[in-house]
């Protein structure tokens, strides 16, 4: 028989079984190093069993003296008939298809798309299930409005919450341990706002990046006349403070943070900041947060341990004093002020103090407006007294009213920081929300821009007005 002739269909004429079209004879680069292409099955002959299919082998050929012919080499076979098969693939397989590339996956269809939008409305989706989605929802309006129902129900499941710690997280926790266990030293009763509120100042600044230290603050107050701004950046702000700070510090024998020259040191806040900022050789960075923490638990700390007597200690603001339990509502008013201008400054909001330490805000500012007033009198800023009287007696006097949280009333002496306010003597009556009045008394609301309930001596209460907006400075 010549090599390459077709080959009787005779059953029983030895052959070469089909190569088996398994998965692992498919892929590129087989056993003889070429792409496995299954040869077609004969007409009436089925393809030869898998491996392991449990058949008996089929009887070999029969020589001549009736003997079972042993069964040729399958290697040798395979190379004799490889021409033969070569051109009978060649038959079934046209120029085209030998080199057309292969198919494509085809898109997902609309009704996998459409079962895949609650998984993408709940995140679940894969990345090419969701792009697929996406550029779905592109073309088709019914998927699109039914994705978007599907979002809204997702939000439901669970309300959002912000990252962001509770400011009176930290109050919680300390008055849980301490009703537990009781400090043996406690902070002072005069000195926990202070305590607060540069603890939530330290809370908002941890995680400013470098950007948020170098963020542009304005800081506004009113010098007597007129309002005033000066810029600097969040850094700078916080070096204000641990400058201002300082002053309470020095009262109380402490180092100062920063050293001064002995007439900036003598002078007031203002004078005491500009030298720090002029001291500073290049513009204040991150690295000021460390100092003013330490300084101000170092505060915190000396107060507690110096006891009840310390609170009358005096502490020197250049032009005035004040004793040290005023000084440290004081510290902690600004500290609250300019915490609230970081927060303008790079968008965040920022909560005014509890009740109870607001409401000592307020009394220490109510407190001090007669003798602002005074001075201002002295000054040529505020109209002349009425009508003087003795030390200690009573004389015209200004109905405070603040509403809201932290509130309540007091009555202004009008004509002598040394005259008894009464209510018997009033003759105005100014009514104010309690973040407001503070608001004007750092200078960040002008006096005829205050949201004030007016009744009675128009005069005596722009003169209450502008002393109050002149409590403010840098």
């Amino acid at each position: 028989m010549e090599q390459g002739e077709p080959v009787p269909d005779d059953e029983n004429t030895p052959r070469i079984p089909a190569p088996r079209a398994a998965g692992d004879d498919l892929t590129a680069g087989g056993r003889d190093g070429g792409t496995f292409v299954p040869g077609p099955r004969e007409s009436g002959h089925p393809g030869p069993p898998g491996p392991g299919a449990g058949r008996e082998p089929e009887p070999g050929p029969v020589d001549g003296r009736g003997r079972e012919a042993a069964a040729p080499d399958p290697r040798s076979a395979a190379r004799d008939a490889a021409p033969g098969a070569a051109r009978h693939v060649a038959r079934h397989v046209t120029p085209d298809a030998a080199s057309a590339p292969a198919p494509s996956a085809e898109p997902p269809s609309h009704t996998v798309l459409k079962s895949l939008l609650g998984a993408w409305a709940l995140a679940a989706c894969s990345t090419e299930e969701t792009d697929a989605v996406e550029a779905h929802l592109t073309e088709c309006a019914p998927c699109a409005d039914e994705a978007l129902r599907l979002r809204d129900a997702v939000g439901l499941l669970h309300a959002e919450r912000s990252l962001d710690l509770d400011p009176m997280l930290r109050a919680r926790v300390l008055e849980n341990c301490l009703g537990r266990r009781p400090a043996r030293i406690p902070v002072p009763l005069w000195a926990a706002p202070y305590d607060a509120e540069a603890a939530r100042l330290d809370a908002l600044l941890n995680d400013f990046g470098d950007a948020e230290w170098h963020a542009p603050v304005r800081l506004k107050w009113f010098d007597g006349q007129r309002p005033a701004a000066r810029r600097t950046t969040v850094a700078g702000v916080i070096g204000h403070l641990m400058t201002v700070d300082a002053m309470v510090a020095t009262a109380l024998g402490l180092d100062e943070p920063v050293p001064l020259d002995p007439e900036a040191a003598a002078a007031g806040p203002t004078a005491r900041t500009e030298a720090m900022w002029r001291a500073a050789r290049d513009p204040l960075t991150r690295t000021v947060r460390e100092p003013w923490r330490e300084q101000s638990h170092t505060l915190i700390r000396t107060v507690s341990f110096a006891g009840g007597g310390a609170a009358e200690l005096d502490v020197s603001y250049g032009e005035f004093a004040l004793p040290l339990q005023d000084a440290m509502l004081d510290r902690a008013f600004e500290c609250w002020i300019h915490a609230g201008d970081i927060a303008d400054a790079v968008d965040y909001p920022y909560d005014p103090p509890s009740g109870a330490h607001l409401h000592g805000m307020i009394d220490l500012a109510a407190r001090i407006l007669p003798a602002t007033l005074a001075d201002r009198r002295r000054a040529g800023l505020a109209s002349p007294a009425r009508g003087l009287v003795t030390a200690g007696s009573p004389g015209r006097s200004l109905r405070l009213e603040i509403e809201g949280v932290g509130g309540g009333e007091w009555y202004i002496a009008l004509d002598s920081p040394a005259a008894v306010a009464s209510p018997a003597h009033a003759v105005a009556h100014v009514a104010l929300d309690g973040v407001e009045f503070c608001k004007l008394a750092a200078g960040h609301v002008s006096p005829q821009e205050a949201a004030a309930g007016q009744l009675g001596d128009r005069e005596a209460i722009s003169d209450v007005l502008f002393a109050a907006a002149s409590l403010s400075r840098l």
